[in-house]
């Protein structure tokens, strides 16, 4: 059923690459601010809020129970009201369980990010990346 969904995701204006595996409890309230590159994977249960753009490049694992947050709301304002930040997850990444990804991050090409982790600043390729916040500990052999 993974070309059903991935059909389905076209059809509401998401960029879906060949070979992309969104798994059946995957949560996307915007499809149409979403962009996958060609084999990447999305584990069970995570959310993609795509408020503002969601770009995965190629051979991304997002792994279950991660959650992409592009959205927030300005605490100065007396409304609360909504802002919207891009998150970019690039080529061969791997987001490991239960990983949160603030609006406006940028996660590097090859970076790992430990389970668990939540992710409030950019971070560089080739790391791999633990903790709360999330900061690069050793290079990616």
């Amino acid at each position: 059923m993974y070309g059903f969904r991935r059909w389905l995701l076209r059809l509401f204006g998401a960029k879906i690459g060949k070979g992309v595996i969104v798994r059946p409890s995957v949560t996307i309230p915007y499809p149409w601010k979403l962009q996958i590159g060609d084999h990447s994977w999305i584990g069970d249960h995570a959310v993609l809020y795509c408020f503002a753009k969601i770009t995965i490049g190629k051979n991304v694992v997002i792994s279950q129970k991660s959650y992409l947050c592009a959205g927030t709301h300005d605490y100065h304002s007396p409304g609360f009201d909504i802002q919207a930040f891009p998150i970019v997850i690039e080529d061969e990444a791997w987001l490991a369980a239960d990983v949160f990804v603030a609006p406006g991050i940028t996660v590097g090409r090859g970076a790992v990010v430990g389970s668990r982790s939540s992710v409030f600043g950019d971070l560089p390729g080739m790391m791999v990346c633990v903790g709360s916040p999330a900061r690069p500990i050793h290079a990616r052999l």
